[in-house]
């Protein structure tokens, strides 16, 4: 007999389920430390949303998380090597380079993994093309995966649409992610919304503490 299909808001399980943060890096997301923006001051609406809003709410979504048998993983940008002779193409391109001894590569302190959290260094926009995050999800046994972070409309869309393709639960949590304008973020969740649940943080943390055990 064909088994229904199930819903993408369908509710966590425990041990099936997975909270992804995406590049959340101080490099990023404190004022003058993006060499790529130099033009960026504390005012800049990126980085008062992200301070005011996006941090917070991830360190929310992270609480809840690991005291509920959630896994987290990490992703950052950043080479294998010191001169970054191991980037893809399109981050020579950019140029795109956080070598492995760069201060400002890891994440944010209060987002930074715990214990022995999974992070998982990339080059490319994609986690699922340029790290082994897919293998791992599936040794986990990982089902549902909720993801957080930034560029909404780079990075974050990527993340969602690869794990939804390979066959992943997935839920955006839209008010823990952002991008440098309201009108990208806006533009961003619409346009990839059909690939899996957009929620926010207040019901994907009431969702995560409500978690059914798996059968």
């Amino acid at each position: 007999m064909t088994q229904p299909l199930p819903r993408r808001d369908e509710p966590y399980r425990r041990g099936e389920t997975a909270l992804l943060l995406v590049d959340m890096q101080r490099i990023w997301l404190e004022p003058g430390l993006d060499p790529a923006h130099p033009e960026r001051g504390p005012e800049d609406y990126f980085y008062r949303h992200t301070a005011a809003e996006t941090i917070p709410n991830q360190e929310r979504l992270l609480k809840a998380a690991r005291a509920n048998g959630v896994e987290v993983l990490h992703t950052i940008i950043q080479s294998l090597t010191e001169d970054g002779r191991d980037r893809s193409l399109d981050h020579k391109l950019t140029p795109i380079h956080v070598a492995p001894s760069l201060p400002e590569g890891p994440p944010v302190a209060s987002l930074a993994p715990v214990g022995d959290e999974i992070m998982l260094p990339k080059t490319s926009s994609g986690v699922f093309n340029s790290t082994n995050i897919d293998y791992l999800l599936k040794n986990l046994g990982i089902r549902s995966l909720i993801v957080v972070g930034i560029m909404t409309d780079q990075c974050v869309d990527m993340a969602v649409r690869d794990a939804a393709d390979r066959g992943y639960l997935v839920t955006c949590v839209s008010d823990a992610c952002a991008t440098g304008t309201p009108e990208r973020h806006a533009t961003a969740l619409k346009a990839f919304g059909g690939y899996c649940w957009i929620a926010d943080t207040d019901t994907v943390v009431a969702r995560i503490k409500a978690m059914e055990s798996a059968t």
